[in-house]
């Protein structure tokens, strides 16, 4: 399954590297899509088909296709559309899959700058890059006060929402904005200490958990519950499971 998801995100990095200027239309929730969203996760619709036909696929651009199935791919063909549009390099490729409703592998792929990152469930999680294979582990051991938070867009919050990232943003040592799906792959490899987010959907997340986990982090909703393909849309990941625990006591919704 790793393999073939490998082989779904280099399929996605191609077409995305030969994609024209991207001419964006916005969907009824003011979110961009472009001509290569739909073209890319088209053709990865067809890869799983031809390849696994039970499985279900859930993507952010077409129908769902057997949510019930036991086995469920999702797929965001590009992560960070505003970032594509505006050429700003934390676009991304996400891939999972599902068992039991349960994300049990999961795929970041970074369109421009190549890191990948690959999660499994009980393995450990890999960065990919440049031809080299490095084993991901997040950074432990930090107080609140020392640590990187990062969030999408604080724009996603809404007022009831946003005294959680206001207590997370005053009791952190930085803030970081805009990184998109890039931002969990970097708290994997220890760069990044904290992740807030909400207004998400099942595609704009569900890698997260095996990536995170296997580099011994947590990833969580807003109320410490595991992720599974009906949680949403606030996410809380943290790299050392300590401070998630902090995180969440902050939170406190």
């Amino acid at each position: 399954m790793i393999s073939f998801a490998m082989e779904l995100a280099d399929a996605a990095r191609d077409m995305v590297a030969r994609a024209a200027l991207p001419d964006p239309e916005t969907k009824p929730d003011r979110s961009f899509v472009t001509a290569t969203d739909r073209a890319v996760e088209e053709r990865l619709r067809a890869m799983i088909a031809d390849r696994f036909s039970q499985h279900g696929i859930l993507g952010e651009e077409g129908e769902d296709v057997a949510p019930g199935a036991d086995h469920v791919w999702v797929l965001d063909p590009i992560d960070g559309t505003a970032a594509f549009v505006a050429g700003v390099p934390v676009h991304g490729t996400l891939i999972a899959l599902a068992q039991g409703g349960v994300p049990v592998l999961g795929l970041i792929d970074m369109h421009v700058t190549g890191q990948r990152w690959v999660g499994e469930v009980g393995q450990p999680t890999l960065l990919h890059q440049g031809g080299r294979v490095a084993v991901c582990r997040t950074r432990r051991g930090l107080n609140m006060d020392r640590a990187i938070l990062s969030a999408s867009n604080p724009d996603f919050f809404n007022e009831s929402e946003r005294p959680a990232l206001d207590t997370l943003r005053k009791g952190t040592a930085w803030r970081v904005w805009g990184a998109s799906c890039m931002a969990y792959g970097l708290l994997a490899s220890g760069r990044i200490d904290l992740s807030l987010d909400t207004a998400l959907a099942v595609h704009d997340w569900a890698p997260f958990a095996p990536i995170i986990e296997g580099a011994g982090g947590k990833v969580t909703d807003w109320q410490g519950r595991p992720l599974h393909l009906d949680s949403g849309p606030q996410v809380l990941a943290a790299g050392d499971p300590n401070l998630h625990d902090q995180a969440l006591a902050m939170v406190g919704i």
